[in-house]
């Protein structure tokens, strides 16, 4: 256990964004699963538009430190490819 206080301080600091970077993530997870439930119900429409919900919670995921760029990156481009190919 912590017994400077700096280090004590630095465990309530890492408690706390904890909580805010693990609900940060969900909330991307649920935008990203919104896109795949509308791609698999095979409505490109409204595929299209959970994408484009779904685009700046990804990118706000990054900015915030709790994605790395290229992993939304990649997340993005798949959805994109999957809705493209159900449209064409």
């Amino acid at each position: 256990m912590a017994n400077h206080q700096q280090a004590k301080k630095r465990i309530r600091q890492t408690a706390r964004r904890t909580v805010v970077n693990r609900d940060r993530r969900g909330r991307i997870r649920t935008f990203v699963k919104k896109v795949e439930q509308a791609i698999a119900a095979g409505d490109a429409a409204r595929a299209m538009d959970a994408f484009r919900a779904a685009q700046p919670e990804v990118h706000r995921g990054v900015t915030k430190g709790v994605l790395h760029k290229n992993t939304a990156a990649r997340k993005l481009s798949r959805l994109s490819a999957r809705i493209k190919a159900l449209q064409g």
